[in-house]
């Protein structure tokens, strides 16, 4: 395992970190089991939110004992300085320490900034001077906010979506990161699950020294696959090239990250994965996503009422009901003609 130091906190941490959203989804028992031969494996970095479900309190419970030796990262979405100390609480018991080392405002639709009036920031430099979080950072969907929180000098560190999808102007936010020290936790580095290609988005990362990925994993052999690339770091060589090329130009564009952000949905329609089916389906097992009941999920795109709360939310500015309306004909389509 390599290691080095996140951007200008002091803290060294391993150039795998982990993601804690996929442990939602398995047992209480295999998420305990994958984080201890995470631990065993040599991460040390582990990322997570108070909006993440059991997530914290699955990783206070595989982890705590080692504590010491991990560096703790998690996020509150709150709006009042009340829910904030009131999340903060909850995390470090579910956590089962006294600190957080990375305390992450979780996709703020402005910047926090001191004497704004809302009380927000001053929440967490109180924290700070407490000795509760170590180092504040956040967390952002949006390239705009992410860049005004970069140049803020408010921040250590920003969380933000990049991958070998990510737009010229994204990636310039790695090399602005470098020249503020803001350190970079790079989430959905295979974009929702769309980049099946491990290798090629491992080594498209790792040619940027000052950017910490955080995988999102749920099986041991998911993490066998992380951890033998950091035992072998893989070479953006020509044949890595040619793959993330042609993903690019099958992928880039208008698609949806699943970030979620769209939902709730008033006509249930399960966006983040109806929105882009069509790749899914070249990237999957195809017999699961044309079943009876994922046949009734995508006809329910025609119970869409227009209200665009949708589109409103994301943060990618997509026309989510044109997108979906698109991925429903062409999935169709496919059944149709096998």
């Amino acid at each position: 395992m390599e290691y080095t130091t996140f951007g200008t906190t002091g803290l060294k941490v391993s150039r795998t970190g982990f993601g804690g959203i996929p442990i939602q989804r398995i047992s209480f028992d295999d998420s305990t089991a994958l984080l201890t031969c995470a631990y065993d494996g040599g991460v040390t970095l582990y990322d997570t939110a108070a909006g993440y479900t059991t997530s914290e309190e699955r990783i206070g419970t595989a982890l705590s004992h080692v504590r010491d030796k991990i560096i703790l990262c998690t996020k509150a979405h709150t709006s009042t300085p009340e829910a904030m100390r009131a999340n903060l609480e909850r995390s470090l018991r579910s956590l089962k320490t006294d600190h957080i080392d990375i305390y992450q405002f979780h996709n703020p639709s402005f910047v926090p900034r001191p004497d704004s009036g809302d009380g927000l920031y001053e929440c967490m430099t109180e924290f700070k001077s407490r000795g509760m979080i170590r180092h504040i950072g956040i967390t952002s969907h949006s390239r705009q906010i992410a860049h005004e929180a970069a140049v803020s000098g408010l921040y250590e560190s920003l969380q933000y979506p990049l991958s070998y999808l990510s737009s010229e102007e994204e990636l310039s936010l790695i090399g602005l990161c470098r020249e503020r020290g803001v350190g970079i936790l790079a989430m959905k580095g295979l974009c929702g699950g769309l980049l099946t290609d491990i290798k090629a988005a491992f080594a498209f990362l790792r040619q940027y020294d000052n950017v910490m990925p955080i995988w999102g994993m749920q099986k041991i052999s998911e993490l066998e696959e992380f951890l033998s690339y950091e035992n072998d770091p893989p070479i953006l060589d020509d044949l890595l090239a040619q793959k993330i090329e042609a993903d690019r130009a099958e992928l880039s564009g208008s698609f949806c990250r699943a970030c979620g952000y769209c939902l709730p949905c008033p006509a249930n329609i399960p966006i983040t994965m109806a929105a882009r089916m069509t790749f899914l389906l070249g990237r999957s097992v195809k017999e699961n996503l044309t079943t009876p009941e994922w046949q009734e999920n995508m006809r329910r795109i025609d119970d869409c009422t227009g209200c665009k709360q949708c589109a409103g939310r994301c943060p990618y500015h997509l026309d989510v009901p044109d997108l979906l309306k698109r991925q429903q004909t062409e999935y169709f389509d496919i059944i149709k003609n096998g």
